[in-house]
Formats: C-alpha cells, structure tokens, sequence
C-alpha cells in the first residue's frame, strides 16, 4: 500500500485505505463518532493523524450547515482605564474554540441594536453557528432577540434584571472578590475601608459594591460616607480619593471596583505624600496590565478569564449539539497580594 506522504493533499479515500475502512467510516469519524463502536474510531483518528488529513471545511460546512465559527462582539479600547482585559478574554475564547475546532468570528458594534443587527445578518446567511455575548446589564435585549430568534448563544455575564436560569451563562463573582479583598485588609488591621464604584444600575459595579457592605457589616466596620461613585476611569478614582481622603476621619484602605479606578485613587494619594501600601493600602479589580506595572504594584483580583472561556465554549457545543437545557456558572477570582495592600501598620 502506498501512504501519501504527510502533507500532500490527503484524500477520503487515502484514509479510508490506511485505516482499512470505508469512505462512510471515515466520514462518521469526522462528523458522528458517536456512530462508531471505540475501537473503530481510534483506528480512523489514527489514520487521520499519521497522514495529516485536513477536511475541507467549506465543504463540510455546505453538507452540515455548520460554518465551525462562533460568532462575539469586539469592543473599542477604553483609553480612560487601564485596558487588557476584553483582549485577555477574547484571546482565552478564541484558544478555547480552537482545541475545538471552531474559530471565532470577531464583529465590532457601537451598541446593543448595532449588535442585534449584526446576529440578524449573520443568522439569515449562516454566518455562524452561534454566539458568545458579554458586556451584560439591565434592560439588555440581547438574549432575548437570539432566543425568540432561536439562534443558539451563551452569556459572558448574569443576565441582570432578568431570569437567571433563562439562558446559559458564566460570570465572575464580584461580591465575593470584594469579600476577600476587605477579609485582607481587615487582616491588616485596618479599621476604616472606602468602596470606590460605578454609579449604581450597572449589575457587575452593584454586585462588586454589595461585597463591601457584606463584609463591612461582617466585621462590623464603619461604611457610611466611606463610598465613592463615578465613571470607570483613572481619573475618577483621583476624584474619589480626593474626596475621601478629605473627610475628617479618611478611610486608612480603599477597595475599588477596577483597576482604572485604583490606579487614579493611588495617584491621588501620592499627590498628597501618602504611599500606598505604608500609609492607605489600595485593592483593585481585574489584574490587568496595569496591575503589573505600577509602582508600588497593585493588589488585585485576578479574574479566570481563560477557564471562563473553556466553560463557555463548552456550554455552545452542547446547545450546537441540541442540549436545550441551561448552565449557570459563578467563577472565584483570585486576590494577587502586591504592595499595594501591604506594610501598614495602624498608629
């Protein structure tokens, strides 16, 4: 028997003959293992490997009406923060898909209807299988337009304001982030610990900003007059921690609900001489690059965006496979102890 060599245009019927089985044999193996008794697929599978056999997917994709493609929204960088994050994700979402066979059709969108526009036009020419959607919040119609639509999508983010059970969905748990985070600087010895957040309505910033409260009532620790609301930015955290730091009993720590915000709140801090660590320690939210890079570094909680993404490529394979039942994921973020949080010692 002759054996193509690897890398030359492998054919059907070149693995079919290697493998000692028929063209339909290996076109199970591609397409429905699940048709196949073990033994046989592990053959077909090898035989694929030792050849280097490539399937045409245009062509598969005109026989199964499955384009392989997962279809997500890009998002313009935001200059005001200190960015990384929605690119980490999307880098963890495309490797994800990858490891499945599966590649990820990146569309950009100035808004929800924009977006919207979008699934329409990818669903009416078989675009893409599905979608991964992120940058939830209240009164999102997102989900409810792919649902009615029948478009299979899974959620990066709870569906705020609405049935949580409704759709599959992962998402990072903000609360509890904000819980270690306090539990650390308590740890510390601190006494008086201010929340800088996003103005409330927004369900990821509402959620970081319930954390406090638990854990400030927890420990019995003061948080009135201790909070601070604004955009997401670094000049928002300056403004917050300018305000803060002028009451008369200032708060010795500041938890802030991003990166952005605690980069501005340590800024501020060192226009006033304070250090941060040593004199007022600062936590922020997301270890962005950022994070690393300050001086001192900044304590952070860390979000699993690649096991995020795993668990949500996981979620549409199953609903492409015709699972109709739902998965709702809440993921633990990890506190990163930099010095930022370290070194103060209460007079």
């Amino acid at each position: 028997m002759v054996v193509p060599k690897r890398g030359s245009l492998v054919t059907v019927d070149d693995v079919a003959a290697h493998a000692g089985v028929s063209r339909q044999t290996v076109s199970n193996a591609l397409n429905a293992p699940q048709r196949l008794k073990p033994k046989t697929l592990r053959t077909v599978l090898s035989a694929i490997d030792e050849l280097g056999y490539r399937p045409n997917q245009a062509a598969r994709a005109l026989r199964t009406s499955s384009t392989r493609s997962i279809g997500c929204r890009t998002l313009p960088v935001d200059r005001r923060g200190t960015g990384g994050i929605l690119d980490r994700f999307l880098y963890a979402l495309c490797d994800a898909a990858r490891q499945s066979g599966f590649g990820v059709l990146c569309h950009a969108a100035d808004s929800d209807e924009d977006e919207i526009a979008i699934f329409d036009e990818l669903s009416r020419r078989n675009g893409v299988d599905g979608f991964v959607i992120s940058g939830t919040r209240f009164g999102d119609e997102r989900g409810d337009w792919l649902r009615n639509h029948h478009v299979p999508f899974v959620s990066f983010g709870r569906p705020w304001g609405q049935d949580p059970s409704g759709c599959s969905w992962v998402d990072i748990n903000g609360a509890g982030g904000i819980r270690l985070a306090v539990e650390h600087l308590h740890a510390q010895r601190h006494r008086r610990i201010g929340f800088v957040g996003w103005e409330p309505g927004n369900g990821v910033g509402d959620d970081r900003l319930a954390g406090w409260v638990q854990a400030t009532a927890a420990y019995r620790l003061p948080n009135r007059g201790l909070a601070w609301f604004g955009a997401d930015s670094v000049s928002s955290g300056v403004a917050a921690a300018t305000v803060l730091m002028n009451q008369a009993y200032p708060p010795t720590a500041l938890v802030c609900a991003s990166d952005a915000l605690a980069v501005g709140a340590m800024r501020a801090l060192e226009d006033r001489g304070l250090r941060p660590g040593p004199d007022v320690s600062v936590i922020g939210f997301d270890d962005s690059a950022g994070a690393q890079v300050v001086r001192p570094g900044l304590t952070t909680l860390h979000q699993p965006l690649e096991e995020s993404a795993e668990c949500l490529v996981t979620m549409l394979l199953a609903h492409l496979r015709g699972d109709d039942s739902t998965a709702n994921v809440l993921l633990e973020p990890m506190l990163v102890i930099r010095d930022s949080s370290i070194g103060y010692s209460p007079s």
